[in-house]
């Protein structure tokens, strides 16, 4: 009897797909990489080509062990670690651990972790794609590079602890560029003035805005010329000059790819671009859904093409028929074009089924997995769903020597809008206006007052938006643009300002010190050459090393440049009013890893830290001495506690509120309940108010 053996990346996906096959197959995780460049010393030996000097990871002994062992009993080792670049060199380090030639079929993947798609993989095994791993390890050096020769350069010029790198480096750049157009921004007055008609005391009434004045565009830059516009037109007698009637067609959007996923979670869930990752690979891998078991529910989450399978897009059809009624159903299937240089051997993210609607769901994923699979599920759907189509009328009215404008929209046809919840149906207003023929006359209903404007700055970057800059521009991949963005705000060169990236002072001069000596460094249209060149490693029409020598070479020059003429810069240290207990020094505010903590300033000698501890102004219920202060967990989950623990341990999730309680006087406590409403309840468990009553 064969023996098998399949490795992948997580456990999780090792379960799944080990419920698919019998006796005769052993899945094993390996649990991301085993072997990387050493994390003690540089690694690359850019005398001998770049030659990277692999090592096993420390802490995964145990692991290679375990598979070295099953490797020897297995008459057939498969290698399915995830389908991208990533993934190809996961497996050709796997096989060079396990001893498997790399240019035998060992090489299995699949885009979704189904029954039929592992099986049919199985059965069709390739060799490891090599120009892929070149790929991946020409990245991986060109991180190395930067990050183990620059950033101890700016460690010795500005602070310890800081990094520089190839994308998070230009994603500074994107956000302190911004923060510059919007501080030298310089708003602009403009009024807009409307007219309330209709054509007789019976008929609708529809809003009419001027916008010609003797056949030019009638800008109004102050409040004297809005005066003068308004007289006129309360002079003026109004007919209508010309008016169009016609259908417009709105087409369904395209499947989700990483950064439109990405996007649309931030927009509509308010998830991060990190929590929107991390529940993908859980939709991804697999999850219990009850008869059928672990099964995979969407295709893999990192992909920049908008592409799907002949048959998902046979199913989606099928079930859209069934569910709709064929008049839901285009004539031809809808095809979307992916971007330039866009991985098309990838599909777009889709359900692994349609017919897995998030209602049938809904008692076997946690509520963000039945938010992000229910985004999914339907934006796959509704791209092989009909147009929406809307009745829009124009109507042109002239009144003396102005030219006012009227146009509305009615839905006069759903279409894919059908899977619109009420949210998204809110956003489409419908702005009726009757069709008048040329030469109607109309009457005034009620002359709009003038309104004042004033052009609005560019808008702030979020991480959606900066995803989309990041791909429009041609810079990083998918897998890169979350972890991209944790970087530059763990290493605080960035700051969120409720929903807006924002740069910090840090972020700003570490950018001004990049610019004057490693220019090409942060470059875009440098960066997105880059990205280039390494898709044509990975398609065999450049060879690694004439990429890495052509960033190398000048890149060597400017670090020996910098290395003598780049000052040492004294970044302003806030002090705090906290006195250390050790020695008595004031402490002052450092950033770390995970945030802002308090550090004594007579480092190395006195190495004491404290957390900033932040305070909500209301006294602890439980000893009435200590304040309540916020919290958060290693898993950035925020609680709130007293500051005397561990002398005293009241701790809750829910939020402390200032208000006493109406009939006990104990604290209140705060409580989200469904569709976001707020409840207020009593702390006091023996209180009429408590949620417990």
């Amino acid at each position: 009897m064969a023996n098998n053996l399949i490795i992948v990346e997580s456990p999780t996906k090792s379960k799944t797909i080990e419920k698919f096959l019998g006796k005769n197959y052993t899945v094993r995780a390996s649990m991301g990489h085993l072997r990387d460049l050493p994390k003690s010393q540089f690694g690359v030996d850019i005398e001998k080509g770049f030659e990277p000097k692999y090592i096993n990871i420390r802490g995964k002994g145990d692991l290679i062990k375990e598979l070295k062992n099953l490797a020897k009993k297995a008459d057939k080792v498969y290698l399915a670690t995830d389908p991208d670049r990533e993934g190809e060199a996961i497996a050709w380090h796997l096989a060079h651990i396990l001893g498997v030639d790399p240019h035998n079929k060992c090489r299995i993947e699949f885009h979704e972790i189904t029954n039929t798609a592992v099986k049919n993989a199985l059965k069709n095994p390739q060799s490891i794609d090599l120009n892929k791993v070149d790929a991946q390890q020409t990245r991986r050096i060109l991180d190395r590079i930067v990050g183990y020769q620059l950033s101890p350069l700016l460690w010795r010029k500005v602070r310890k602890g800081l990094s520089a790198g190839r994308v998070q480096s230009v994603a500074v750049k994107i956000i302190c560029d911004r923060q510059r157009e919007i501080d030298q921004f310089v708003p602009k007055e403009y009024w807009t003035i409307s007219v309330l008609l209709k054509e007789n005391l019976k008929s609708p009434q529809f809003l009419a805005e001027v916008v010609k004045y003797r056949d030019k565009k009638l800008e109004i830059g102050n409040k004297e010329d809005a005066a003068k516009v308004e007289k006129d037109l309360k002079a003026a007698s109004y007919c209508v000059k010309d008016s169009t009637k016609k259908d417009r067609r709105r087409k369904p959007m395209a499947p989700f790819t990483t950064s439109s996923l990405q996007q649309e979670a931030f927009k509509r869930l308010n998830f991060t671009t990190k929590k929107t990752m991390m529940l993908a690979q859980q939709l991804y891998e697999g999850v219990n859904i009850g008869k059928e078991g672990s099964v995979g529910l969407i295709t893999y989450m990192r992909t920049d093409s908008v592409r799907i399978s002949d048959a998902a897009i046979e199913d989606i059809r099928s079930f859209v028929e069934g569910e709709y009624g064929r008049n839901y159903l285009p004539t031809k299937p809808n095809i979307f074009s992916s971007k330039k240089n866009a991985q098309d051997a990838h599909e777009a993210i889709r359900p692994t089924s349609v017919v897995r609607t998030p209602e049938s769901l809904e008692s076997h994923l946690s509520k963000d997995q039945l938010k992000l699979y229910s985004i999914i599920w339907k934006r796959a759907l509704a791209s092989q769903m009909a147009e929406a189509i809307y009745d829009v009328t124009t109507l042109l009215i002239e009144a003396g020597e102005y030219l006012l404008s009227a146009s509305g929209s009615i839905l006069k046809f759903d279409g894919f809008l059908r899977l619109s919840d009420k949210k998204e149906l809110a956003e489409e207003k419908e702005k009726p206006v009757p069709f008048l023929a040329p030469a109607t006359e109309l009457k005034v209903a009620e002359f709009q007052p003038a309104k004042q404007h004033f052009t609005e700055p560019p808008p702030y970057f979020t991480e959606a938006t900066l995803v989309k800059e990041l791909e429009d521009k041609g810079i990083g991949r998918p897998s890169t643009y979350s972890p991209t963005i944790q970087t530059i705000l763990e290493r605080n060169y960035i700051k969120k300002d409720g929903k807006k990236l924002v740069p910090t002072e840090l972020g700003i001069l570490t950018l001004e010190l990049l610019t004057n000596y490693f220019k090409s460094l942060i470059d875009i249209p440098f960066s997105a050459e880059l990205e280039s060149e390494l898709d044509e490693v990975a398609e065999n029409k450049l060879e690694k090393n004439e990429v890495l020598e052509k960033f190398y070479t000048p890149f060597s020059s400017a670090l020996a440049v910098a290395e003598k003429e780049m000052p040492i810069i004294e970044m302003p240290v806030e002090v705090s009013d906290v006195k250390c207990d050790k020695c008595g020094r004031m402490m002052v505010y450092k950033q770390g890893r995970f945030g802002t903590f308090l550090a004594c300033p007579g480092f190395p000698e006195c190495r004491n830290t404290k957390p900033v501890l932040k305070k909500i102004g209301i006294k602890c219920p439980k000893c009435e001495q200590g304040e309540i202060i916020e919290r958060k967990t290693k898993r950035g989950r925020i609680f709130y506690g007293c500051e005397r623990y561990p002398d005293c341990d009241f701790t809750t999730w829910d939020k402390p509120l200032k208000d006493k309680c109406a009939k006990c006087n104990g604290l209140l406590l705060e409580k989200s309940g469904k569709n976001g409403v707020k409840k207020a309840y009593c702390s006091n468990e023996a209180c009429e108010n408590s949620k417990e009553k």
